[in-house]
């Protein structure tokens, strides 16, 4: 009778039971990726209500705004005031104009124009001895200088210096002004040079009579204290920029004295004695 080895077949003991499907380890990764989807759901959950819960309590806003506030009042105070940053602007600008004649001597105030040097000043200053003009300039160098041309309807006056200082910082000149603006008179009243004084725009369009009975007309009115001195010297606003040229005061005593009332030629009439363009 033929035996299990002779028909090559596997003893009873070395019979392999039959494979089965694995149906436990499919179940087990279906159930770990429902796992991971519901964690990624509850991730993104959490995520979008923590980003629209607000950043600040109401009860800090209050607080915040108020350090806020008080940080910009402390940088404000900390800044210099206007004057400080326009004296710097124009003090190598500025000029100091003498001049002698006839036993006569006056002292002005000018500014310089361009580039190329050029001075421009009031008329008054220069027009008595015009060919006896010294002018200073903020190094403290000077020269004579002789009168190029003058506008007596605007009472202003170009110079040409002999020599120039090593360094020629020219004034930038300015726009439209308003009644109300902050306004810087610089110049040299009474001999005392490079002084500052400041006020605002009282006036437009104003008319000043000059001594020889001419009458100037389309000024500007400030309140920025001046005296003699500080004719032909720059108004000017709180950007430094030349709104004006000083050309005289109010004295109705008939004194020198400043009674609070200043006249000044806009710059765009007194530029134009200078070739200066439009503004």
């Amino acid at each position: 009778m033929p035996t299990a080895e002779s028909v090559g077949v596997a003893p009873p003991d070395e019979v392999k039971p039959a494979t089965r499907p694995r149906r436990r380890r499919r179940t087990t990764w279906l159930g770990l990726g429902m796992a991971l989807a519901l964690v990624a759901s509850a991730v993104t959950w959490v995520g979008v209500r923590a980003t629209s819960k607000p950043a600040v309590k109401k009860s800090d806003v209050g607080t915040i705004v108020d350090q806020k506030v008080g940080k910009a009042v402390t940088d404000l105070k900390a800044e210099p005031p206007p004057g400080v940053g326009v004296f710097a602007a124009v003090r190598p600008q500025l000029v100091v104009i003498q001049t002698e004649g006839a036993g006569n001597s006056s002292l002005g105030s000018g500014v310089f124009v361009n580039a190329q040097g050029q001075i421009l000043t009031a008329l008054h200053v220069v027009q008595d001895a015009p060919a006896h003009i010294t002018v200073t300039f903020a190094d403290g160098t000077d020269s004579r200088a002789s009168l190029q041309s003058s506008d007596p309807d605007h009472d202003v006056a170009v110079l040409t210096p002999a020599h120039l200082p090593q360094v020629v910082v020219p004034a930038v000149l300015g726009g439209a002004v308003r009644v109300g603006d902050d306004a810087f008179a610089v110049g040299h009243p009474l001999g005392l040079v490079d002084s500052l004084t400041a006020g605002v725009i009282s006036g437009l369009d104003r008319t000043f009579p000059l001594p020889n009975g001419h009458m100037l007309t389309g000024l500007i009115q400030f309140d920025a204290a001046v005296s003699p001195g500080n004719s032909g010297g720059p108004l000017l606003n709180t950007k430094g920029q030349v709104i004006g040229i000083v050309t005289g005061l109010a004295n109705p005593s008939g004194n020198d004295d400043f009674v609070g009332i200043g006249f000044a030629e806009p710059i765009n009439a007194a530029g134009r004695a200078a070739g200066a363009p439009a503004q």
